[in-house]
This record gives structure tokens, sequence and C-alpha cells, in this order.
């Protein structure tokens, strides 16, 4: 009955079409709010904007203040990628998990990474944006101090994570009123977040970044083990980097580079699967090869990625065409090829609480936005009336140590003072004839890649529409572990998997919470919503 639903999720979707710009966000409230900044004539990185500060609001368990991300941007005069990802604190070295066991780099404070959310959006809003600060805070400041109504979603959310909350009275009171979860319905005010929300809205940068929230966070952190201070606080940058660029189906690829991992494999992976030939392919041997293509990507990743202003990645190399021929060549069509090698293990993942939402407005600007605590509620510790991250848990942590989502961790990926951690976070956006005609991205952690993979995939070489593509169910391979990862699948397709040398094992819970913007032959904008969520779109 299960592998029933997801078959059928795609007509379950969220979609909306319209000839206007479109908004696709992970929460509702958050979704019309970035609309209404459309229909007021903001540009899509206004909404952007706007949507992400109401996020950190009424999706506490991955939008933010506290963490951080990759905000992706396509105009008619430039394209720019702003990494917006966390920092190590100036007083991290690579032995400071050493002895804490495995709520170090996870739990409290000393897991926070130096947030860069905040100045991230307001980076890209002064460069590419149209509206006042004042106003896209607006619709956040309001549902933080008014408070809005739990939904299913959230309640079910801060239930399965109520444990992790209990430990930190700042963040418990505030998410369990009485000691327990809100039931849905329930008014949620967050009066100390309108605050902070307040001051950025009147400050600017300075206002999160120096002066009271700064030493606020420095104060929790210190009153917990933790190491973040004012000073690094006020050392944070974000930074504008150059999308990676490639072709696939005929439409200009844009996506993110490193520190993110997730477009150097997401261009692997499309390179070992031309459309033509992935679309004559039968189902069995697109989920086979679609899972060697992943075996293959996440190898060369383990190897050689990592923070690019700490180490030297050979983006060319593993973007070479001959390379990446040769690295199709060896996919055998008839089994599983386990011994494929990598020079090194290495990698970092996002929580399955990370958020995406995808903006497109009517003169055709674009941004397509990813954004995490990390682990669900980040690590738990409270400032200022947001959660703090637990990013540091994206680096190695340990020699040989997988980190909570099993992904092992490599030298490239070393903690050092001010680095940001390797990441998973994928979103792109495709063009044809300079207009965009797919935003997509997803959270997941590792699952990320394979997640907007699929969407590429389903929508450019199988002709989905974003609807059918966002429901369709889902696999993974990273590598290590030597594992299918899958939502349910028809037996026999798990069958004959398995028969070409595969082991399968089935995801508890949905993979991946895709938020879709495609444009369609007449030229509308086609929003979907992922049904695994509590999405929507809104024009």
């Amino acid at each position: 009955m299960r592998a029933l639903l997801w078959l059928l999720a795609p007509l379950l979707a969220a979609c909306a079409v319209t000839s206007r710009g479109m908004v696709v966000a992970p929460e509702p409230l958050a979704a019309d709010a970035g609309a209404a900044v459309l229909r007021e004539g903001g540009n899509a990185i206004d909404a952007a904007v706007c949507i992400g500060f109401v996020l950190a609001v009424t999706h506490p368990e991955a939008g933010n203040l506290g963490g951080g991300g990759f905000l992706l941007v396509h105009t008619a005069r430039s394209d720019g990628l702003v990494d917006a990802r966390e920092t190590a604190p100036a007083l991290a070295t690579r032995t400071m998990y050493d002895g804490t066991g495995k709520e170090g780099s996870l739990v409290g404070p000393l897991a926070s990474g130096v947030p860069g959310s905040v100045a991230g959006y307001l980076l890209a809003l002064e460069r590419w944006g149209s509206m006042d600060r004042a106003r896209l805070l607006a619709p956040a400041i309001r549902l933080a101090e008014e408070g809005f109504l739990v939904d299913a979603g959230l309640a079910r959310s801060l239930e399965r994570n109520a444990a992790l909350l209990r430990r930190f009275p700042t963040a418990a009171a505030v998410f369990l009123p009485g000691g327990r979860a809100p039931a849905a319905g329930t008014l949620l005010r967050q009066p100390a977040l309108a605050a902070t929300l307040r001051r950025i809205a009147e400050e600017g940068v300075d206002g999160f970044y120096r002066g009271r929230v700064a030493e606020e966070i420095e104060r929790v952190s210190a009153a917990s083990g933790g190491i973040l201070t004012a000073d690094d606080l006020a050392a944070y940058q974000p930074k504008v980097r150059r999308p990676l660029v490639g072709r696939y189906a005929g439409a200009t690829v844009l996506t993110t580079p490193p520190p993110s991992s997730g477009g150097i494999a997401l261009l692997q992976i499309l390179a070992m699967l031309p459309p033509e030939e992935f679309a004559a392919l039968p189902p069995v041997q697109r989920f086979h090869r679609f899972a060697e293509a992943g075996r293959r990507a996440f190898a060369d990743r383990a190897a050689h990625l990592g923070d690019p202003d700490f180490v030297a990645v050979p983006m060319a190399r593993l973007l070479d065409p001959i390379y990446l021929a040769q690295r199709k060549a060896s996919i055998d069509p008839a089994r599983a090829t386990p011994e494929i090698a990598a020079g090194g293990t290495g990698g970092s993942a996002e929580g399955e609480s990370t958020c995406h939402f995808s903006v497109v407005d009517s003169a055709g600007n674009a941004v397509a936005c990813t954004t995490t605590l990390n682990g669900a509620y980040g690590c738990g510790a409270m400032a200022a009336g947001f959660l703090l991250n637990n990013e540091m848990d994206d680096f190695t942590t340990a020699p040989g140590k997988p980190n909570q989502y099993g992904l092992l961790q490599g030298e490239n990926n070393a903690i050092a003072p001010g680095k940001r951690p390797l990441s998973s976070m994928t979103p792109t956006i495709l063009l044809r004839d300079g207009r965009p005609v797919l935003v997509t991205g997803s959270p997941g952690g590792p699952t990320i890649i394979s997640t907007v993979a699929l969407i590429v995939l389903q929508i450019s070489a199988l002709g989905m529409d974003g609807r059918a593509a966002v429901g369709a169910p889902r696999i993974h391979h990273q590598w290590m572990p030597d594992e299918i990862l899958h939502e349910p699948l028809p037996g026999a397709l798990r069958a004959a998997l398995a028969a070409l040398g595969h082991t399968m094992r089935a995801k508890e819970g949905p993979m991946g919470d895709a938020q879709v913007v495609t444009r369609t032959p007449a030229g509308e904008l086609e929003g979907a919503s992922d049904p695994r969520g509590r999405g929507k779109a809104a024009w």
C-alpha cells in the first residue's frame, strides 16, 4: 500500500501554473509572503530574502538565522552564488572533539559554526534586490511577534525532537510550552526572535553580527562550553562565487561550486547519463545506472572536495569530458561495481531538516536557495530567539569516523579556523535561451544530490512535468556504505536491482522535500511542491 501511495504521489503534489512569477517553498506562510512581494513589484531576489526570514519563524527545524546555506541567482545581467556557509570559530582545532563522545559535534554550542544566513540574505539583497530591507523582514517580524498557528507537520516535528529541545531551557520554553510539544492549531509566538529580526531590519548586518545579538551568542556559547565569540560574528563574511556551469539536454545548468560538493557531483552524474541514452533504457537499467553514476560521483567527492579557500579542488579534472567518459565506460550494465576506488575518504551532509525554496519572477530572474541548521533544530541551544546550528559535525571530527549521516571524513575536510565545512546542498537552475526552465533543490543530507539529479533527469531526459518529477520515487547511492537507499519501490524492481548485485535498503521516511519551478511549453511557470512535505506553490 505504501508503495502504491508513493507511485501515486505525482498526483498529490502541491502544484500551480501561472504566467506571472512563481514561488515554491516548504512552508505555506513563507510561500505566501514571497508571492506577495512579487505581486508588489519586487523581483525574485526580494521574494527570496523575504521567504528566508519567514522560514526562520515558521519552519524552525530548518529555516534559520543561526545556520547557513547557498543562494543561487540568475538575472539578465549576471549569475552568482552567494556562499553563506557557516565557518569554524577562531578557537576551533582539528582535535577539538577528541574525548567529547558522540554528541560533542552535535549537541550544544560547541557544535555550532559561525552563522551565515543573515549575512548571505542581506548581501544578495544589496547586490540584486530592489526593495527596502524593512519591508522584506516585516512579515517575519509580524509572525514572530503575533504568532502563527502550528500545523500538523510542525507539531509532529517538535514531538520527534522534544528530547533535544528539553535539554536547553530557553528552547524548551519557546517550543515545548508546558513541557510538551504544542498540538496542531496552537498559537506559537516568538517575541525574542521578533526583537532580533527588528534589529536586522533597522541595522542590517550590524544588527546581527555586532552588538547585543553577537554578545548574546557569545554568552550562551560560553555558558555551555562553546567557543563562539562576538569577534567570530564580526569577522564573518559571505562570499559571492561563480556558479558551476554545465550542459544537459540542450540546457545550460547553473549549480553550486565548492565548498558544496553538490554541483560537481550533479554534473558528473548527468555526464554519465546522456539524455537520449537514459530515456531509451528500461526502468531497471535507469535505476541501476543512476546508482552506479552516483557511486562514482560520491567516490570522487570523498577523495577530492573541501573548502577551496583551504584546499586545492581539482574541478577541471573532475569535470573533464574524457575523464567522465572513462567513468561512464566503467559502468557494467549487468552488475554493480563496488570496487570503484577513490583516493581517500571524506564528506559531509546536511540533515533532513535542511530546506529549499525556488523563485522565478515575471522578468525571468530566478533564485534557488538551500539553507540549513544541519540536524533538526541544530544543536538545540538558542540565543536571542533563534537556534544555533550543529554544522561542525560536517567537518572531519576524527579520522575515518563517519558523521551523523554515515559519510566518511577525509583530510581535505579537516577542521581549521575560518574554514567552511563541505556541503551537499545543490540549488540548481537550468536555462534555455537565457530563460529559466527549471529551478530546483532539496533538503536531505547526501540524498540532496540524488534528489536534484533525478529531477533534472526526469524533466530533461524523460519529459516529465514538474509535478510528476517531484512526486516520483527516489533512490540514492553514496559509494560508502555500498547500498541503494530507496523509497518504496515495486517488489519486482527491487528484486531486479538486487539480482544485479545491489544491496537494497528501504529508507525510513521520505527522501527530500524538493521545491520546483518549471517553464511549460506554452511559456507559463509551473510550481510544484513536494508531496513529501508541507510546502506550497504560490503566485
